[in-house]
């Protein structure tokens, strides 16, 4: 496996920022300017993000124009209720386009309370007027200098913060639709793959445990259409929303890599166009991570990767008594609609054993807070490479159900183990 470069540093670190900004955006709230209100707050008091402060506006369509709603931090104060008119700040339908735009400041009011360089992020519904659309809320934040770290940080914040609105309205809305999340749970199982898999020396399991009905979580085997029993691909999934917005999310990306896996799409395109996809189509909600492995009956068994922004699948090679992760190759499917994804390889031994999950398994957490961990996924793998794929995937899941027996934290879990046959 290659070096770990510094873009595989960076997805690194917006996933471990997006995980961040959940959890500030984690609690019960009354309506959405609660809920922004206390994520206003919270991220400009955070030591991560190095912010002066932040302000919150709505758009009311009868006015065409956001109003101030909510300001905070140490920076000079604009009067309450404010108004913007979005015919003398086209800025606004860039936000909408791009979802987080940064612009220099000219309004005068803005500018004598100084604010120079103005970066906002749109929040929420699309709402039409005009002919266009303009974000329901707007949040804007002062830093101290705006870079490119920055830029997607405020990007992270809009998916969060957008899905955590829908999640609050949804939530009054769960008993007219539990018939029709029943019936997605069935679809959802329905697509999901039988747990064994037998291709020529490799013994493949896989198992999904949704926390809910219906999760964001999903594992499938994919082979090629035009009868080429060389390759398998092998991918497992984590739509980062809950519960329905999660499961279509789920159904969406399976389906189109599917399609593209069987027109023979370079991987590395293959996922381009994914992430333009689920940027496209899912404005709303949050991103989606996805690992994909495909299998080759080359002589040295080679194994093809593409990771956006996933868990690291786990190599363990038994002869050397060695661990290997296989690191992100690009960023999250839909954080930003034009990234670049690598495709990486490593070799499958006989007696090898290749562990692919999801968050679910790692993040797990005791009754104390403390996280199953890296650490004790590599014992069990390492304790238990003898056995059948079968077996290794069971006793992972077993061994979390224990650990998160008394713990209230629940999370989908995931889990695909792929093993080399031993030489005969």
């Amino acid at each position: 496996m290659a070096n770990e470069t510094p873009e595989d540093a960076k997805v690194v670190s917006q996933l471990k920022l997006y995980k961040l900004v959940e959890s500030l955006s984690d609690g019960k709230f009354k309506n959405a300017s609660d809920l922004l209100n206390d994520l206003l707050i919270s991220v400009v008091d955070s030591d991560q993000f190095d912010l002066v402060g932040g302000r919150i506006w709505e758009f009311v369509p009868e006015k065409k124009a956001y109003i101030l709603r909510s300001q905070y931090g140490e920076m000079s104060k604009i009067p309450d209720g404010y108004t913007l008119k979005i015919e003398n700040n086209p800025f606004f339908s860039k936000v909408t386009a791009g979802r987080t735009y940064v612009k220099l400041e000219t309004d005068e009011v803005l500018k004598e309370s100084g604010i120079r360089m103005y970066s906002a992020t749109g929040v929420g519904d699309r709402i039409k007027s005009n002919g266009k659309k303009y974000y329901q809320y707007i949040l804007g934040f002062n830093a101290k200098e705006s870079t490119e770290t920055f830029y997607e940080t405020l990007t992270i914040i809009s998916g969060v913060a957008t899905s955590a609105i829908k999640n609050l309205v949804s939530q009054n809305e769960q008993e007219k639709i539990r018939k029709d999340i029943k019936r997605a749970a069935e679809i959802q199982a329905n697509i999901l793959p039988d747990h064994k898999y037998r291709f020529s020396d490799f013994d493949i399991y896989g198992v999904c445990i949704p926390d809910s009905k219906v999760g964001g979580d999903y594992f499938d085997y994919i082979k090629n259409e035009d009868g080429d029993e060389e390759r398998l691909g092998i991918v497992v999934g984590d739509a980062a929303s809950k519960g329905l917005p999660a499961a279509i999310q789920a159904l969406f990306v399976s389906g189109a890599l599917r399609m593209g896996v069987s027109f023979g799409t370079k991987l590395s395109q293959l996922f381009a166009k994914l992430n333009k996809l689920v940027w496209r189509t899912f404005v709303f909600e949050r991103f989606v991570t996805l690992c994909y492995c495909e299998l080759h009956l080359s002589q040295n068994r080679l194994v093809l990767y593409a990771n956006a922004g996933h868990c690291a699948p786990i190599h363990y090679r038994p002869k050397l008594d060695s661990f290997v992760h296989l690191d992100p190759t690009g960023g999250l499917l839909g954080l930003m609609e034009n990234q670049k994804y690598r495709i990486e390889n490593i070799r499958m031994h006989q007696g090898d054993v290749l562990v692919m999950y999801t968050d679910g398994i790692t993040e797990s957490q005791s009754r104390d807070g403390e996280q199953f961990g890296e650490e004790r996924l590599h014992e069990l793998i390492k304790k238990n490479h003898a056995e059948s794929a079968k077996n290794i995937a069971l006793l992972i899941i077993e061994a979390v159900e224990k650990f998160t027996v008394e713990s209230h934290y629940n999370d989908d879990k995931t889990i695909v183990v792929i093993k080399r046959d031993e030489q005969a």
